[in-house]
């Protein structure tokens, strides 16, 4: 559910002064302390391999079809611009139900065609905001054409062997990491955290991660 729907117009602006204010204190208490394990975010029993070398791996694990993950979005795009050279971002769509393994498809195929951050904000908007059901085949192709891009192109991509094995590894690291909600944040394979745990919601969420990142760096075997 979007905030937008639950605060009244004042409601709403002063929920966002509050947010704000929130997220501010938490960073400064994140630089002054620290996470707090177990509050904040969580050390994963089973951690998994990293897929970015000699980079810290964040992931996030996410769906076109979550509300919440489009409004975290913009602060994930404000993180990436500072992110800092040792680390490797990646999204990995989560689907909890059939229509979003259509748009994992979306997902997966405007990221081969090198169209993903440019049409991230935009696909959100379509699908929260008019409504538009791009899981569907015929409604994405034509939506994708609306934007300039070559339908046959597009339409080639989305039925390739490629997508659908990009789709399954999918499903694997969501089943492996046992992701039960999105957007969840994963650091270096082994720190969870998201939105829901930490004060300020989804402005506190890029301090969260740079304080994971330097734990997991200061975690790492020296080289």
């Amino acid at each position: 559910m979007s905030m937008s729907t639950i605060f009244p117009r004042r409601g709403r602006f002063a929920g966002a002064i509050l947010a704000f204010c929130a997220a501010a204190a938490f960073s400064a208490g994140v630089a002054a302390q620290g996470l707090a394990e177990g509050t904040h975010f969580l050390r994963l029993k089973n951690p998994q391999p990293v897929e970015t070398g000699k980079n810290i791996e964040v992931i996030e694990f996410f769906s076109y079809g979550c509300p919440h993950c489009g409004e975290l979005e913009p602060q994930l795009q404000a993180w990436l611009k500072t992110k800092p050279a040792d680390v490797t971002f990646r999204r990995i769509p989560v689907m909890f139900q059939p229509r979003w393994e259509g748009l994992a498809k979306v997902y997966y195929t405007l990221e081969a065609l090198g169209e993903e951050a440019k049409y991230m904000l935009e696909v959100f908007t379509a699908l929260h905001g008019k409504g538009l059901h791009l899981w569907d085949e015929k409604v994405f192709l034509d939506w994708a054409a609306s934007k300039g891009m070559d339908r046959k192109k597009v339409e080639d991509m989305w039925k390739s062997f490629g997508i659908a094995g990009k789709v399954n590894r999918a499903k694997q690291l969501a089943g492996a990491y046992q992701i039960q909600s999105v957007p969840t944040i994963i650091v270096d394979g082994k720190f969870t955290t998201g939105s829901e745990r930490l004060p300020g919601g989804h402005a506190s969420v890029p301090a969260a991660i740079d304080a994971l990142v330097a734990k997991a760096r200061a975690e790492r075997p020296k080289s």
